[in-house]
């Protein structure tokens, strides 16, 4: 029994089945995390990549807003590095004021784009600094603390240096286990370890977020994994990028022995299955880490396909 929160991140993207961005398909897709109970919805930030779209996530988390209407909406996260904190502050007190105690500010490293891109960003200046990052996060929590109904910030973590910014500002962590499970144990230990009390948490609060795909069959959540598996297995061989696959290329793709080993080593940390599998691998998790909430994140491309492993996945 899942007896901890659980929520949605969505990266938007599209792939060689689907070349464009259904935008009525990822509201679609908020609208049946509102109706399934889950808990909150995250967009990611991401700019002139092959295959993300690139939609700003005030805009995005407008729109869900807009035609949910219990589910919290947010950014997982927005990336400090891209925005002045003044722009980024005023953004969230507005959707604050149109959606109160509905809005969560995720805040990121980034940058979430290719280097060109990131340097026009930040209007071609140097790629920021590990200082200019903890000062911008301070700055925009400085501006967005005394709005009326200010937005929950969280600050999205995936080391152990994350972890300890997030311990220093006493705010609550989102881990991105599912991007760095490797990471976990040392970051949560620090997190805990090096956290201090703050107007936003008087004790640590994690959030840990995992690679879940939830399916009618174990075979089926293989066959749905198999784009994300593609692009996880290249990235870690150090191979130039393909985009996202459908499913059937995916389903095509040759894997080298080294490939496999890393699909392999990934599915040890993912909880990927039917529903009775999916829920024990997360309550192991949220066990394992002590995590307060656990955000699980679905590379299914499809909107439909993704609402329902959703919907299994929370026992719909």
């Amino acid at each position: 029994m899942m007896d901890f929160p659980v929520s949605v991140l969505e990266l938007l993207s599209t792939d060689t089945a689907h070349p464009a961005v259904d935008a009525h398909g990822f509201v679609d897709v908020a609208q049946a995390a509102d109706r399934a109970g889950y808990h909150r919805i995250w967009y990611t930030e991401h700019h002139g990549e092959l295959s993300f779209i690139a939609f700003p996530p005030a805009v995005v988390i407008a729109r869900v807003a807009s035609v949910t209407t219990s589910i919290r909406v947010g950014s997982g996260g927005v990336l400090a590095v891209n925005h002045a904190p003044l722009s980024l502050a005023e953004q969230f007190e507005a959707l604050t004021s149109f959606f109160p105690g509905r809005i969560d500010l995720g805040i990121g490293r980034g940058p979430g784009a290719p280097e060109e891109v990131a340097r026009a960003l930040r209007r071609r200046r140097d790629p920021a600094t590990e200082e200019e990052y903890h000062a911008s996060v301070a700055e925009i929590l400085r501006l967005t603390a005394n709005h009326q109904y200010a937005a929950q910030p969280w600050l999205l973590a995936s080391s152990p240096a994350g972890a300890a910014l997030a311990a220093r500002l006493g705010l609550p962590m989102a881990f991105a286990h599912h991007l760095r499970p490797q990471n976990a144990t040392a970051a949560v230990d620090r997190y805990r370890t090096e956290f201090r009390p703050s107007p936003w948490n008087d004790a640590p609060r994690l959030m840990l977020a995992v690679h879940a795909i939830g399916a009618d069959s174990d075979a089926e959540a293989e066959v749905l994994a198999g784009p994300a598996n593609v692009i996880r297995a290249r990235l870690a061989t150090n191979q130039p990028s393909i985009g996202v696959l459908g499913i059937d290329d995916a389903a095509k793709y040759e894997f080298s022995a080294e490939e496999r080993q890393v699909v392999a080593a990934f599915r040890k940390h993912s909880a990927q299955g039917t529903p009775e599998v999916v829920r024990t691998r997360l309550v192991e998790l949220a066990g394992r880490f002590g995590a307060d909430e656990i955000m699980i994140h679905s590379p299914i491309i499809d909107p439909g396909m993704r609402v329902h492993s959703y919907e299994l996945i929370m026992g719909g």
